[in-house]
């Protein structure tokens, strides 16, 4: 997180078991509210997977109890949606119903489950086949450059008015220190950069974290061959595809363009909640287990 820490005030913790550390808690504040860090898109509390649930709440519990002495009145928790876990990991979620924490967000992600794909629709299908025709040549060339200047940032400009989440550099720098996790896939019409996706790789699940393309993406099908690719040439081994959200306006609207167009590969919904919850509750945990 070390890359954007100048734009965020830290109050992540480490939690020891004697000298080893058991979990930790990525996190921010403002004010007197504490947030499952708002640098990260996936959050809450990461535990080794030793631990128990009884273990889990002892842990949880010492984290509210810290925030609490230190003055923090609040706090919001980013949940990791569960594809992304190597092992059954819901403690959180039964943790925050116990703490009577308060359901603010859910987010929609669209996720192909590579171990039971559910087949193409006609568009997809099509807007391959044009791909085809059209000659288009696919690259892993880790050019983000081109991709960033000449793609992503004008469209996130034109559409929306914003910039992409991380900056050039800032993409690079992470590339650099994690090579084997972040992929660039870029798509050509002769030698012209038409579209790309930036891939984020973990154990279970590749993510689409930037998908863009210029004007001609629906005459010659460019992203839909990308994708096509990327799910039964590249990352077939990989359990999870997560084209990511949707969603606008903090989860209550979704873009059913987009959502048809990733649902046209297969992808079904899977859900990030986010909760709010008053650290003083932390009190609750003493009588749950018996």
């Amino acid at each position: 997180m070390e890359y954007h820490q100048d734009r965020f005030e830290d109050a992540s913790l480490l939690i020891f078991k004697n000298d080893e550390v058991v979990a930790l808690l990525p996190a921010n504040k403002v004010d007197n509210m504490v947030y499952s860090h708002q640098g990260l898109t996936y959050g809450g509390l990461v535990v080794s997977e030793k631990l128990k649930f009884h273990a889990i709440l002892e842990c949880f519990k010492e984290v509210l109890k810290y925030y609490s002495e230190k003055g923090f009145n609040s706090l919001q928790v980013k949940t990791l949606p569960a594809i992304y876990s190597k092992q059954p990991s819901d403690d959180m979620l039964y943790l925050m119903h116990i703490l009577d924490a308060k359901l603010i967000r859910r987010d929609m992600l669209s996720v192909v489950n590579q171990s039971n794909p559910i087949k193409y629709s006609k568009d997809r299908k099509d807007g391959v086949k044009r791909a085809k025709k059209a000659h288009l040549i696919i690259k892993s060339d880790d050019d983000f450059d081109n991709f960033w200047n000449e793609i992503l940032i004008p469209n996130l400009q034109k559409k929306h008015g914003v910039n992409p989440v991380h900056s050039l550099d800032e993409i690079k720098l992470l590339k650099k220190r994690f090579p084997k996790n972040i992929m660039q896939f870029n798509v050509y019409d002769q030698q012209k950069i038409i579209a790309g996706t930036t891939i984020f790789i973990t154990e279970k699940v590749v993510h689409s974290q930037y998908i863009s393309a210029n004007e001609t993406k629906n005459k010659t099908g460019s992203l839909d061959f990308l994708h096509d690719y990327l799910l039964k040439e590249v990352f077939t081994e990989k359990p999870y595809f997560d084209f990511g959200i949707s969603n606008e306006n903090n989860g209550f609207k979704v873009n059913s363009g987009l959502q048809y167009w990733k649902e046209g590969f297969g992808a079904r919904a899977i859900v990030q909640d986010f909760y709010q919850l008053p650290i003083e509750n932390y009190k609750r945990l003493d009588a749950v287990l018996i």
